[in-house]
């Protein structure tokens, strides 16, 4: 198996398993709404307005499985036809997944648990989420290959803030028990501040070969 075959494999089903928590959560919340579940204070908000959560899984789901193989190298570079329809789609989804969120942090009832402060950090996020993609797309629109891949991957790296929110929350619910406010709010936080680190380090890692390529260029150039 070569590297970029291992990759290629390696990659997209990391995303994917981490994906897999909130793409279940979207789907048992679809599940209660199709099936006619009982309508208890958790839920109430999603039967009174069920369009925007029934999108919100939806197209999160796409974008999160769907987006894990744009980072197969490989896979990529083969098709790249399949990259830039597929590209479209997850532009979409990403949008429709973003703009969703905002709308029920803004217009849907708050839960016990969810105070202004990570209604905050919710509205920050889902907002950098839309403007990262906007910046991706009007960058390939310009055929600047590395800023479409940096904002997408920052872009990619917010939506699947709720893979990484299910470790962070988790792991604290086993140590300590169930968090206040506070703690929901740092936690949730954390978890996107981890995703955008690495995003960072993605971005700076793929950067080192085009960068000493135009190192060589320059010294070649200087030599003539």
């Amino acid at each position: 198996m070569t590297s970029s075959t291992k990759w290629d494999k390696l990659i997209p089903a990391a995303i994917i398993l981490f994906s897999v928590i909130p793409v279940l959560g979207g789907a048992q919340r679809l599940a209660e709404l199709g099936g006619g579940a009982e309508i208890t204070p958790e839920n109430a908000r999603f039967f009174a307005s069920p369009v925007p959560v029934v999108l919100h899984a939806v197209t999160l789901s796409v974008y999160t499985i769907l987006g894990a193989f744009q980072f197969a190298p490989g896979f990529r570079r083969r098709r790249p036809g399949w990259h830039r329809a597929a590209g479209r789609l997850l532009v979409l989804c990403g949008l429709l997944g973003a703009l969703t969120g905002l709308w029920m942090t803004v217009f849907y009832p708050k839960p016990a648990d969810v105070g202004a402060l990570l209604t905050g950090f919710r509205l920050v996020f889902g907002t950098a989420w839309v403007v990262f993609i906007v910046l991706g797309f009007a960058a390939i629109r310009r055929r600047d290959v590395t800023g479409h891949r940096a904002w997408m991957i920052r872009g990619f790296a917010i939506g699947l803030g709720g893979g990484t929110q299910a470790v962070t929350l988790g792991t604290w619910l086993v140590a300590v028990g169930t968090p206040d406010r506070l703690a929901k709010a740092l936690l949730m936080l954390a978890a996107w501040l981890i995703n955008l680190a690495v995003a960072e380090w993605i971005i700076r890692r793929q950067a080192l070969p085009t960068r000493a390529a135009a190192k060589v260029r320059v010294t070649l150039e200087e030599t003539r």
